[in-house]
């Protein structure tokens, strides 16, 4: 694979100096240190720094003349998601930075825009992977940084690269920004979609009354308000170790089958004995005491086993579980369910079933019940169809911005015929 393209080949460590940054660790405190916030990994996107989040440490005045930033600093990523990087713009007092990033200064006059276009390359060509081996997180070392590929190109030659980089991938940002825009618009409508079927129905003409829930507000005249407790009793159904592991989102409520090996490493670990978990049945409500605030109930739709943490409610009524799923998704269901929970912080909130049982909801008639679900069905469905249409629009765009900086920084394009 060519990394340099038609420039003549050089390294970094002839034209930059590179520096990992404080190694974190309990630092005896002096007369003469002084306490700093510091930049990390996660403090660095891709082409932008968030200011609004960093932690502090000491610093000894050795520390400070070695693993402080100044504007115009390149921030590059040591591992992870390494390549990612951003420039240091100017900020008040000073700011420090730990062994997660590498700090990235001109030894004369290079332009350090131009080093991390250089770097988006070398990212969306594979460098870093081949350098860099996922499968033994290994890390982007001073050593490897010091000898990656450089164009040998002068000063003048770089600002010109950077500058029409500058003016054509604002360009694409801009699109892709108001594309972004639109999807979080579109994921708003979806929600508000489905509140208003939830809670007011799809019949503009339906007289209204109150629904004596405050939470809710105004329902259809002839839909009832009962409680949970009226719908569902607190179920304890031995497994079957045949059955499959569903799991419960905070998104798409219960999985309707179980995760595969990938999905289960990074969602979730599962024990080897069935055994221990509850079994499930379709129309059960199931949810996760601790993220129940958080919207994490589903319908079941399959039989299957679920974890013994999770609450599991089987219907003593006749409706359509999926349609409480949805209701009990919407942001003022999230509230309603955040007031019955217990605990002392956001991450022990726990929703239990005595509490859960006296929450109220609004139920319509069952055929009306149908209705409401293909509407939302539908509605959906067209709904994401344009958010995924929007999606690979931007992917586009994103390939585009790509190539369009491996094309410039290799010097496939005269950047002066093209400005």
């Amino acid at each position: 694979m060519n990394f340099t393209g038609n420039f003549q080949k050089s390294v970094f460590k002839r034209h930059f100096q590179i520096t990992l940054g404080k190694m974190l660790q309990t630092q005896q405190k002096t007369d003469e240190c002084v306490q700093l916030p510091y930049m990390r990994a996660a403090n660095v996107g891709d082409g932008s720094l968030n200011l609004d989040d960093l932690n502090d440490m000491w610093f000894t005045p050795r520390d400070v003349r070695q693993y402080t930033l100044s504007e115009g600093d390149l921030l590059v990523l040591e591992g992870g998601d390494v390549g990612r990087s951003a420039i240091m713009q100017k900020v008040e007092g000073t700011i420090g930075f730990q062994n997660s990033v590498h700090r990235v200064r001109p030894r004369k006059h290079n332009l350090n825009p131009f080093g991390q276009y250089w770097l988006n390359h070398l990212k969306s060509s594979g460098y870093f992977d081949l350098v860099c081996s996922k499968a033994t997180l290994s890390h982007f070392t001073v050593e490897k940084f010091l000898e990656t590929p450089f164009p040998n190109i002068g000063f003048e030659q770089q600002k010109a690269i950077a500058d029409y980089l500058d003016r054509e991938t604002g360009r694409i940002d801009g699109l892709i920004e108001k594309k972004t825009r639109f999807i979080a618009l579109l994921k708003e409508k979806r929600a508000a979609v489905i509140d208003h079927a939830v809670t007011k129905g799809v019949d503009r003409n339906a007289e209204m009354k109150p629904s004596g829930v405050e939470w809710i507000g105004d329902i259809p005249a002839h839909w009832d308000a009962p409680r949970i407790a009226t719908l569902f009793r607190e179920a304890f159904r031995e497994p079957d170790p045949d059955l499959p592991v569903l799991s419960v989102s905070i998104h798409n409520g219960v999985s309707d089958g179980e995760l595969s090996d990938e999905e289960r490493d990074r969602k979730v670990a599962l024990s080897e004995d069935r055994t221990k978990y509850q079994g499930v049945e379709p129309g059960d409500l199931v949810y996760n005491m601790m993220r129940a605030w958080q919207g994490a109930f589903g319908a079941v739709a399959v039989s299957g086993l679920v974890s013994p943490a999770y609450v599991v409610a089987r219907p003593i009524a006749e409706f359509r579980t999926k349609f409480l799923e949805h209701l009990l998704h919407t942001k003022s269901a999230a509230e309603e369910i955040r007031r019955y929970s217990r605990g002392i912080a956001d991450f022990r909130m726990r929703l239990y079933w005595d509490y859960f049982r006296d929450i109220r909801v609004c139920l319509p008639p069952l055929p009306e019940q149908d209705e409401i679900l293909s509407h939302i069905d539908r509605e959906t469905a067209r709904i994401q169809g344009l958010i995924e249409k929007t999606e690979r629009s931007i992917a586009l765009l994103k390939e585009k911005r790509a190539a369009l900086i491996t094309a410039a920084v290799t010097g496939k394009i005269d950047v002066r015929a093209a400005a």
